[in-house]
């Protein structure tokens, strides 16, 4: 027992999270009635999830949305769109309803167009318009009720990157102009930090882009931080229990760079800091931080097919594990964390075309043998963060 404590403390065993034990499971729930793929999805006040346009099966952006009951586990329609889209973003906002941001429309153009949907009448209504039409923009709720829309492009899906950024203020329904990124950008992450500032980091504008970038509401601009290691299109990016920002994943080139290394953006230092790699390199999958600290990391795209394997990063550790695969492999969907600590995933696409279903992500019950070896890793995930700071 001591030589195994020793191995542990020196980081030659890799300690699973709690629920390594017994690995967490994907099952399937209620399909939606339309197969969807970059849609959004929004948890609502009130536990239900809401399901916004996307693309059908011939590539035609939707206008419908259906909600998600988890107490029913089935799907029902509500309001239809005044915009059909996909690739929008969405946010909940403070009050209650749901904004609906961008995207490419019917005309297959991004558009300016933004909705609100309100749960108490399953309605959507029109609201102030984008200053500049967007595809793909990056959409955050700010600390101080405004919401921040940055980069995407505008046009096809092979327009022009955008570096503008926009503020909407949903006491005026109007959109304002704010600092723009010193780097345009599109298929980039946008991450609100604990000190309220938001970190832009990854994407793409004809080359990989590195270059992440803080926007600092105090004052409207972005401003340079430290870089990744590598260029990132497509990864996901997590706020952390302790402030810091998981990166995974991603894609470093155009043909076959998919990443499976992931690093900690740590907001004290500026600095991204080295952690382990993915199991599996996977690009455009989704991330959900989970009750236990835990992030779940499901499906996405190598470049050559989707995947269905899942893996879940434990902070106090710095190590990937593998997890419950899904019943289908998928990109292009959604992950959303429900009321009840569960994982809801929705439609996408398979290698074999859009998908209806959805599947329900069960987190296990930690064991007291798994806790007792997450203590032992989370001293030695301490310390290893210690020796990265110091260098």
């Amino acid at each position: 027992m001591p030589h195994f404590l020793f191995l542990l403390f020196l980081g030659f065993v890799a300690v699973p999270p709690s629920g390594a034990a017994a690995p967490g499971t994907f099952t399937l729930t209620g399909g939606m009635s339309s197969a969807r793929s970059l849609h959004t999805a929004t948890l609502l006040g009130d536990g239900r999830v809401l399901v916004c346009g996307g693309a059908d099966a011939t590539l035609q952006a939707l206008s419908t949305a259906e909600i998600y009951d988890p107490r029913t586990a089935t799907f029902s329609p509500t309001g239809t769109m005044s915009t059909a889209r996909f690739a929008a973003n969405a946010t909940l906002l403070p009050d209650g309803r749901v904004l609906i941001v961008g995207g490419e429309d019917s005309g297959n153009v991004s558009t300016t167009s933004v909705e609100l949907f309100n749960p108490a009448t399953g309605m959507f209504s029109l609201t102030g318009s984008l200053l500049v039409s967007r595809l793909n923009p990056t959409v955050t709720m700010l600390g101080n009720g405004l919401v921040l829309v940055a980069g995407g492009y505008e046009g096809t899906s092979t327009g022009t990157p955008l570096a503008s950024a926009e503020l909407y203020d949903p006491a005026s329904g109007t959109f304002s102009l704010t600092g723009s990124m010193d780097v345009a950008r599109r298929n980039h992450t946008a991450t609100l930090l604990p000190d309220a500032t938001v970190l832009v980091a990854g994407g793409y504008n004809g080359t990989y882009v590195n270059a992440p970038e803080i926007y600092q509401p105090s004052t409207g601009l972005f401003v340079p931080t430290g870089d990744m290691s590598v260029a990132r299109r497509y990864p996901t990016a997590t706020l952390l229990p302790d402030g810091g920002v998981l990166l995974a994943g991603g894609y470093e080139n155009g043909t076959d760079g998919t990443l499976a290394s992931a690093e900690i953006y740590d907001n004290a230092s500026g600095l991204f800091l080295g952690t382990g790699s993915m199991g599996e390199a996977r690009g455009r999958q989704t991330a959900t931080l989970l009750g236990d600290g835990t992030v779940l990391i499901a499906g996405g795209y190598n470049l050559q097919t989707p995947l269905a394997s899942a893996e879940l990063y434990d902070p106090a550790s710095g190590l990937f594990f593998a997890t419950g695969s899904m019943n289908e492999a998928r990109w292009r969907h959604t992950e959303t964390l429900l009321d009840d600590g569960r994982v809801l995933i929705v439609g996408g696409e398979d290698a074999t075309g859009f998908l209806r279903s959805a599947e329900i992500y069960t987190v296990p019950e930690p064991s007291t043998c798994a806790l007792l070896l997450m203590t032992v890793a989370g001293g030695l995930g301490w310390m290893r963060r210690q020796q990265s700071r110091s260098r």
